[in-house]
């Protein structure tokens, strides 16, 4: 199974494909993308449903992770974060792709197996579980790694779901 990981934003959004093959994880390729706060934001969401739409091209994933989006201090974050999120769902339902969406505190604990878990807990397990020399840089990218593993491991338990029930 392949899986996409989103970690939604207009300025940085970060990526990750993560493969599991025989019981394990392994990345694929990870990083952001980036836009330009001077860009028009119709052009900024373009490029980024361009450059997801070659990613799920190029390596064909089978399931997208998507964070949910979370109001916390700032509400007006939120608003350009769901611009983002809104192309990252349009860009996989274009592509077939079923999604699972994660708040935050589902991707910690699915990763850490604490809802509670700080940023660098969760790094040192994603470091872990991926097998990877370093840590992911920069944190959007360590959180769409999180994020793809969490929807693995969330798909995997739908499949397993849908067989008992069978």
């Amino acid at each position: 199974m392949i899986a996409l990981g989103i970690d939604p934003g207009t300025a940085i959004c970060g990526y990750a494909i993560v493969e599991q093959s025989r019981g394990r994880l392994i990345p694929k390729n990870f990083g952001v993308i980036t836009t330009s706060p001077q860009a028009r934001m119709q052009d900024r969401l373009l490029k980024i449903y361009n450059e997801l739409d070659a990613l799920i091209k190029n390596f064909q994933p089978e399931v997208v992770g998507v964070e949910k989006l979370f109001f916390g201090k700032n509400a007006t974050t939120a608003i350009p974060v769901g611009q983002a999120r809104g192309v990252v769902l349009l860009c996989a339902a274009q592509n077939n792709l079923d999604v699972v969406e994660m708040t935050p505190n589902e991707v910690k604990l699915s990763i850490t197996g604490y809802g509670g878990a700080t940023k660098e807990q969760v790094i040192y397990m994603v470091t872990k579980i991926l097998n990877l020399p370093e840590p992911p840089t920069p944190d959007d990218a360590a959180d769409a790694l999180a994020i793809a593993i969490g929807a693995t491991y969330e798909a995997n338990s739908l499949v397993r779901r849908n067989f008992l029930e069978t």
